[in-house]
This record gives structure tokens, C-alpha cells and sequence, in this order.
């Protein structure tokens, strides 16, 4: 696993506290997103560089750029059907793209006029998008929103087959990491190098309600 890392207690002092914030591993040109499946389907993703053997194409699948949100709902890796941790490389172009298309699984006035328009907005988007709360190692919350993004359709087909840049295998890290957190606590767990990720375009940001 060669994405950078450094201990959790240092990086936890320079994220926000609070509000609605894209945490990601990312650089000029891209944007790491995680996912975590059963051996059989990540293990096909990491030889082959797309995801087939089992993926599902017919149903949404979710994004989370976030590791720790990640572990969240994983249980860092123990959960079945989640075992397999994959760090997935996207455009920064891309990415943004994914985050112009996605309409909120719950109402947003300020960009839908009426309920009846967001359900129609649902009904029809590719991509669906949710702010939850964030947790910290242990599966504590706090006070800080995290966002998923599900994908479906023709985003998901671009997304799975022709949009990876990379495939990394994260499983090995995370069993390293839950099993040294175990033993010693939160002081020598590292995670990957991850900061606030801001949109190309302002328009995304404002519509999303980035803090």
C-alpha cells in the first residue's frame, strides 16, 4: 500500500472540527475514493484495473472519498461482504463531474423548488449524494459531515470501466492498523494523508453547501 500516511492524532488536529467538508486523499490532477467488497469482486478489481466477476452494474454503488468514513462502515474490513479495502484513483475532472450530477437523498430547497421536483430529480439522476455524520477510529461521531456518493447507470459503467486510474489494495493496511489501534490505542495509528477537497468550479462547491 504506497498511498502516503501519518499518524491519525496529527492530521485529526488540522481537520475542521465541524461542518461540511470533502476530507481526501488528493493532489493537482486526482482524488483517491474508497470502497470495500468481498475478496472475489476486489480481488478482480486490483489484477484487471476495472471492476467485473460479480460487480453489479444494475444497482447503485457508493463512493466514499473519506478513509475513516470508510472504516466506519466497514468495521475496518470485518464486516462481511467488506472485507476487501480498495483505495480507487480518480481524475480530479472526473470526480467533479460526479459532484455536479448529484442530487441530495433529502430535500434541498435552496436547489429544488418543490418536493415534487426533487423526487423527480431523484427518480432520474446517476448520481445520489448524502452527508452523514462523520466518525472518528473508534466509530465515535462527531460533529463534522462526511459525503458518499452513490452511482448508478451510465456514471457507474464510466466509473468501474473506463475512469480508473488505479486500483489499490488497502486490505493488508487496514488489518495492520485495526490490529495496532487494538493494542496501543489511537497514538500510532496512521491514515492516509488527507485534506479538505475543493471543487474546480465554485458553482459545485456553492451547490453542494462546502463549508
Amino acid at each position: 500500500m504506497h498511498l502516503p500516511t501519518e499518524r491519525y492524532v496529527e492530521q485529526v488536529s488540522r481537520w475542521p472540527a465541524e461542518g461540511r467538508h470533502i476530507l481526501a486523499h488528493h493532489d493537482a490532477e486526482t482524488i483517491i475514493v474508497y470502497q470495500a467488497y468481498r475478496p472475489s469482486i476486489g480481488e478482480h478489481a486490483i489484477k484487471h484495473g476495472v471492476f467485473g466477476n460479480g460487480f453489479s452494474y444494475d444497482r447503485m454503488s457508493w463512493i466514499k472519498p473519506n478513509f475513516l468514513w470508510m472504516m466506519y462502515r466497514s468495521g475496518w474490513g470485518t464486516k462481511e461482504g467488506q472485507e476487501t479495502t480498495l483505495g480507487l484513483r480518480l481524475r480530479r475532472d472526473f470526480f467533479d463531474r460526479i459532484l455536479g450530477q448529484a442530487v441530495a437523498s433529502s430535500l434541498n430547497q435552496s436547489v429544488h423548488t418543490s418536493r415534487e421536483a426533487w423526487r423527480a430529480a431523484v427518480k432520474t439522476s446517476l448520481v445520489r449524494l448524502q452527508w452523514d455524520p462523520d466518525h472518528g477510529p473508534r466509530g465515535n461521531a462527531v460533529a463534522r459531515r462526511a459525503i458518499q456518493l452513490g452511482l448508478r447507470g451510465a456514471v457507474l459503467e464510466d466509473f468501474g470501466k473506463r475512469e480508473l486510474l488505479e486500483v489499490i489494495d488497502m486490505t493488508a493496511f487496514v488489518a495492520e492498523q485495526r490490529e495496532l489501534m487494538s493494542r496501543t490505542g489511537l497514538g500510532e495509528l496512521r491514515t492516509p494523508v488527507e485534506r479538505a477537497y475543493i471543487p474546480g468550479e465554485e458553482a459545485i462547491a456553492r451547490r453542494l453547501k462546502l463549508d
